[in-house]
């Protein structure tokens, strides 16, 4: 494979996760929104939260199946589409069984697009010989960014959901259409065949480990992603413009850490890398809990994007280096734990939150992620860190 091959790969990959990264941000930071727009009650938005992750989790085990016949690249091509129309229709409806048909087809499009975008990314990083996962990953920060900012203009202004929603996904859609020309995966890794005939060659408790950190890290994330908002509203009694802040905050420092983490891997470590992250993440976590007002809890969600940065990327590059005969099965398998970390934590927040308090609710995602701690070993010794055994030293940088 050529080197210019490899480039546009890597570029077209990155704007996909950017583009995710966007959507994903200007759905979750206007719940508020969502939930008077279609008068969903606060006893029922856990059940809207927890469909659209359940629904994931089926298209990312179906996805495995279809990336086995068509490749990840084609499932991407057709699976991005779809989360941006199906964002635009959460925007268009006036009941809630649009709602609930919005995001349905949300939820089945975006496991389709979760799982086929880090089977690309995996096997692109093995191409290149080098950690490179966290950069894709730093992409999908930066959208988020983005997709912040504009959630922030949108309640800044008063606009409809479908006004904020529609210029946006008219820029996004043709750019996701022309960028997925070039979606190219590596070479199949040595074995590859081998592991195909095994059955898929990926052992489940092997595996494990690392399905139980994407779960830990994606009860953190969904927390801060479906609840930060809330949470500066309702308990620190921010103003709804500025309870959009918070996940723009989480989304910088993750950027921060996604972009400087390819390097970290490279040179300390996976499994230190992680390490240091699952500390930092708990610590914002026991900030937000004890936050007197809106700054103290947006300080405590900016420490959390930090350290939860560096661990989802690194679960899916270990798994790929876990069974390289078989990365696309266990990239898919892996991802579904995404959802069952969104499934549990969502609505285990809001009802601790509404039994108990949601100051209370925040101590147990800082609890969970600290439990990251005992399975770093996972992510594979230092003496196999990128850089180390797993990089091939004659690599040439192509990016």
């Amino acid at each position: 494979m050529t080197d210019a091959r490899l480039r546009r790969g890597r570029g077209s990959l990155a704007v996909s996760f950017f583009v995710q990264g966007v959507t994903f941000a200007l759905l979750v930071t206007r719940i508020p929104a969502i939930q008077d727009r279609y008068g969903i009650s606060d006893a029922l938005l856990p059940v809207f939260l927890a469909a659209v992750p359940i629904l994931a989790g089926v298209a990312s085990v179906v996805s495995e199946k279809v990336v086995a016949r068509v490749g990840p690249g084609v499932v991407l091509r057709w699976a991005q589409p779809f989360v941006l129309l199906a964002l635009l229709g959460v925007g268009a409806g006036d009941e809630m069984w649009q709602a609930a048909v919005a995001l349905g087809v949300f939820g089945l499009a975006v496991g389709a697009l979760d799982a086929s975008m880090n089977m690309l990314g995996v096997s692109l990083q093995r191409a290149y010989g080098r950690s490179i996962m966290l950069g894709f990953h730093a992409a999908y920060s930066l959208g988020g960014i983005a997709g912040a900012s504009l959630a922030w203009v949108g309640a800044h202004w008063d606009l409809a959901l479908f006004v904020s929603y529609l210029p946006v996904v008219a820029v996004l859609l043709p750019v996701v259409l022309v960028a997925s020309r070039w979606y190219v995966g590596g070479e199949p890794a040595p074995g590859a065949e081998e592991g195909a005939k095994a059955g898929g060659g990926v052992a489940f408790k092997l595996l494990l480990p690392l399905c139980l950190v994407m779960t830990f890290a994606y009860i953190g994330d969904s927390t801060v992603s479906n609840w930060s908002a809330k949470y500066l509203q309702d308990v620190l009694g921010s103003s709804e413009e500025l309870a959009t802040v918070p996940y723009n905050a989480y989304m910088v420092t993750t950027l921060l850490g996604r972009a400087v983490g390819d390097f970290g891997v490279r040179r300390l470590g996976a499994a230190v890398v992680v390490r240091c992250g699952a500390v930092l993440a708990a610590l914002g976590f026991a900030v937000v809990a004890a936050a007197p007002g809106a700054w103290a809890g947006m300080a405590g969600f900016t420490v959390l994007g930090l350290g939860l940065s560096v661990i989802v990327p690194q679960t899916f590059a270990a798994a790929g280096r876990l069974f390289p005969g078989a990365s696309d099965a266990a990239v898919a398998r892996l991802n579904v734990f995404n959802y069952v970390g969104f499934l549990i934590g969502s609505p285990l927040v809001g009802a601790l939150g509404d039994a108990w308090s949601y100051r209370g609710a925040m101590l147990v995602p800082m609890v969970l992620v600290l439990v990251t701690v005992a399975y770093a070993t996972s992510f594979g010794s230092q003496r196999a860190r990128y850089g180390g055994g797993h990089e091939r030293p004659r690599t040439v940088d192509v990016g």
